[in-house]
């Protein structure tokens, strides 16, 4: 993972935990209202790919915890700076929990190291943050499926491939710049 290339232990996770919450936070702030959804189009997702992948599956975990648990308790770190539960794409926000510590899985696994593999992370991960928020966002609105697919799914795709794209450009440039580094199942290898 990225973040083990710095030092420390418990304060470094700590620290890695808050910021990667305050990140994605901060990132999910750049909103783009659509007229026709109530889900507004946000850099969220993304923040959510980079914290996963960096932080890996655990930390990246518990940043969205943190980030979760900091909106219920009334801080305004959801988009537009919404805050509580009662939204209609609240579920989203939940979702970024399971994305986080898929990418996080895979980063570990050396996923984050080339372009292709880090797209295809990109997009598992996006999946399982329409797998949460679309059943929310049924739920809030009291609609069906197809038509939680046309507010909350469809009109977010072409934004969700560049997210991909963008993370699959700065992952494995990231790693070029701070030094290859073997994955755990390479480093069992070369002990071996």
């Amino acid at each position: 993972m990225l973040a083990d290339a710095l030092p420390g232990a418990r304060v470094r996770d700590v620290t890695l935990v808050l910021g990667g919450a305050a990140f994605v936070a901060v990132v999910g702030q750049a909103v783009v209202p659509l007229p026709f959804t109530p889900v507004p189009l946000t850099l969220g997702t993304f923040g959510v790919l980079l914290v996963g992948a960096a932080l890996g599956p655990v930390r990246g975990a518990l940043s969205i915890v943190a980030l979760v648990l900091a909106g219920l308790a009334g801080v305004p770190v959801f988009a537009d700076g919404t805050a509580g539960w009662a939204f209609a794409s609240f579920g989203y926000a939940v979702g970024y929990l399971p994305a986080a510590a898929l990418i996080g899985w895979l980063a570990r696994r050396g996923a984050d190291r080339s372009p292709w593999r880090t797209v295809v992370s990109a997009v598992g991960a996006t999946t399982l943050v329409y797998a949460v928020g679309v059943p929310w966002l049924m739920a809030y609105l009291g609609i069906g499926l197809p038509e939680a697919l046309a507010l909350g799914v469809v009109p977010f795709l072409v934004g969700d491939a560049v997210k991909a794209a963008a993370a699959a450009l700065l992952l494995p440039g990231t790693w070029r710049l701070v030094g290859e580094r073997p994955t755990p199942s390479k480093a069992r290898q070369v002990k071996s």
